[in-house]
């Protein structure tokens, strides 16, 4: 599949996190509303806006720091480890992955033991257990997107928007908690989500109040699950569960997709239906694919869409090899209706071009 590059500038004096990372190394999702494209760092507190600036180009970088805009549990120095991102109704939306991660060992250590008993331990970052929404404001002296953590609403006068997020802690979520209960989940909650146990990664809303979360694991028996939200806000900057029509569960839909056995890594509606970016649960270097699911937002019931129901439109590159590791595709934008861009976690130096800017990959979806 050709695809055309795109260069990604950032500001150095914004780049780094506390373990001089830099944002362009961990991209886990990304969206363009009008002329700036949103993209996150899974080892980050912050949200990154940058601007068209050119024909193949993204610059102006502006950062802002979510625990200005929403009460993180955890605190600033906790990654959210943000996985999904979405927009509708002047919000932007924002999912953690809301799983538990495993110590990675050294094999260069001399002390085997000590590595050995590393990989034995499983840890939670508080901050994973987020799902939220900003207010999202057209600048129209700028032209740019801005997020406040309230703004008078833009067309309807005297309501304001207010930034609010599902009911939770440092240790689990309303939506977890409800899950904890679920047939098909329950086992994978306490496992780790590199090792195909619990892993939010994607996020899509419509104006009729659905939300629906993406998860990278577990897959069960090559059936990916897209779970589908209908959420509700109550006092205090808070977001509950509301009943979900013609859900089994009551509070959401269960959408079992046969994706060869990958799990989700994005999810785009576009319409009524939704593109699907795919890769291997678990940490290791497999296809990674981009689907079509036709009239995903008008499952009236929960759902088995199998591989006759869905189309695989295309497959993205990655690492393999001297390369093995690098380039995994995590995020998709959709440039127009016609066009995706990509942006990759642990990229190649191939693909930094310079000392702060990156190169995402835009596809000509078929069809």
């Amino acid at each position: 599949m050709r695809h055309l590059p795109y260069t990604l500038h950032f500001d150095p004096k914004l780049s780094l996190n506390a373990d001089d990372k830099h944002v362009r190394d961990g991209l886990s999702t990304t969206l363009l509303i009008g002329e700036n494209l949103w993209v996150c760092c899974d080892e980050r507190t912050t949200v990154e806006r940058l601007r068209r600036t050119g024909p193949h180009e993204f610059g102006q970088h502006c950062s802002y720091q979510l625990t200005e805009l929403l009460d993180l549990p955890a605190g600033e120095g906790i990654e959210i480890d943000i996985e999904g991102m979405a927009e509708d109704g002047h919000y932007l939306w924002l999912v953690g992955s809301h799983g538990l991660k495993r110590k990675k060992p050294d094999d260069k250590d001399a002390d085997v033991a000590k590595q050995i008993k590393r990989l034995a331990k499983i840890e939670a970052d508080g901050n994973r257990y987020l799902l939220a929404r900003i207010p999202l404001v057209l600048n129209e002296k700028t032209g740019d997107y801005e997020l406040h953590k309230t703004a008078p609403h833009p067309s309807k006068t005297g309501q304001t928007l207010r930034a609010a997020q599902l009911r939770g802690n440092d240790k689990s979520s309303e939506l977890l908690d409800l899950l904890a209960e679920d047939c098909h989940i329950k086992p994978f909650l306490q496992i780790p989500g590199k090792d195909n146990g619990f892993d939010i990664e994607g996020l899509a809303v419509t104006k009729e109040g659905q939300v629906f979360v993406g998860l990278r694991g577990p897959v069960l028996r090559g059936w990916a699950i897209v779970l589908e939200l209908a959420l509700e806000e109550g006092k205090h900057g808070r977001l509950h569960l509301g009943k979900v029509e013609g859900a089994t569960e009551t509070y959401y839909k269960k959408h079992f997709l046969d994706l060869g056995g990958m799990g989700l890594r994005e999810l785009r509606r576009r319409g009524h239906d939704m593109l699907l970016l795919a890769g291997p649960t678990m940490d290791l270097d497999g296809s990674i694919a981009v689907y079509f699911w036709p009239n995903a937002t008008r499952q009236p019931t929960d759902s088995l869409i199998g591989d006759e129901k869905i189309q695989r439109l295309f497959d993205v590159p990655h690492g393999h090899g001297p390369t093995a590791g690098k380039d995994k595709a995590e995020g998709m934008a959709l440039l127009d209706d016609r066009h995706v861009l990509i942006v990759f976690d642990s990229p190649t130096a191939t693909r930094k071009t310079g000392a702060n800017q990156i190169v995402a990959d835009s596809f000509l979806l078929p069809g």
